[in-house]
């Protein structure tokens, strides 16, 4: 779990960071819009809102030591659900090198998506704001074949990737 910060304040909710999530076993990504100012409450209920409300509670969480994962709360909030929290060594990314790997990369494709601050429709009319473009990111990311794992998130955690439209184009032609 990690954050990406300096993003161009963006979406309804106006955030301007996005955390991260990676599933060790099946390297399904998760990111979720968030403010940098929120709070390690805000972080707790994100991540049950939007994490453990799904695929349950985790054995593990290995993060970097930011507050809003160090704090009192979720240390607590942890210890009770069973969860052990693991820290990233500071300036030593390479203690979740494969999980690092792939939050750089969703790092990357984020800051590329809005530099520049870019707020506008191109000439065919798609937006270019990252909060809209967050679940087509993590669509196409989860899909894709993972290097390490030979098959992608989606196949390895349902056994089938979703069909996308260009799926059914294929068949006209």
């Amino acid at each position: 779990m990690d954050w990406v910060t300096g993003l161009v304040p963006e979406g309804q909710g106006n955030f301007n960071s996005c955390v991260v999530i990676v599933d060790r076993y099946s390297k399904r990504l998760n990111c979720l819009p968030f403010h940098k100012e929120d709070t390690a409450m805000d972080a707790a209920l994100l991540f049950w809102n939007n994490i453990m409300s799904t695929c349950g509670v985790p054995n593990i969480i290995i993060c970097e030591r930011d507050p809003k994962f160090t704090s009192e709360f979720l240390t607590n909030l942890y210890d009770m659900l069973g969860t052990k929290l693991a820290f990233c060594t500071a300036y030593h990314p390479q203690t979740d090198g494969l999980a690092e790997r792939m939050i750089q990369t969703m790092k990357d494709i984020l800051r590329r998506l809005c530099a520049y601050g870019m707020k506008y429709k191109d000439h065919e009319g798609y937006t270019h704001e990252w909060v809209k473009l967050l679940p087509a990111v993590k669509l196409a990311y989860n899909i894709s074949q993972n290097s390490t794992i030979w098959k992608s998130p989606s196949l390895v955690e349902k056994g089938w990737n979703p069909l996308l439209p260009v799926d059914h184009l294929k068949k006209l032609f």
